[in-house]
């Protein structure tokens, strides 16, 4: 998802994306566009080029995927403090503390 948020509206080189997309490895990010590029998500475009140039962009099927995924943005973003609340208050419940995958979550950048 975080890759599809990244291309809308604009076609990206793989190092562009990766400085983009915090956190994510070289070999994640590879294996990522690789599967969106199989499933039709992402177009791959060469240059013979020195250095070689490869582009990723958006398909139609992308763009199609983008709205369903800024309608999900959109709703993290809008709940985000409610999210945190319930987890606070089940966490108190069961007396325990914020669980360490929790404290790395992190909400959309856009």
């Amino acid at each position: 998802m975080s890759v599809i948020l990244q291309l809308r509206g604009q076609t990206q080189r793989f190092s562009e994306l990766r400085r983009a997309i915090p956190g994510i490895s070289q070999k994640v990010l590879t294996m990522t566009l690789r599967t969106l590029e199989r499933d039709g998500f992402v177009s791959r475009t060469s240059f013979a080029t020195i250095p070689p140039r490869v582009d990723y962009a958006l398909t139609e099927l992308g763009h199609e995927a983008l709205r369903v995924f800024e309608a999900w943005e959109d709703f993290s973003h809008r709940h985000w403090t409610h999210v945190m609340a319930s987890r606070r208050r089940f966490d108190e419940s069961i007396g325990e503390g914020p669980q360490p995958s929790q404290l790395t979550l992190r909400r959309a950048s856009r």
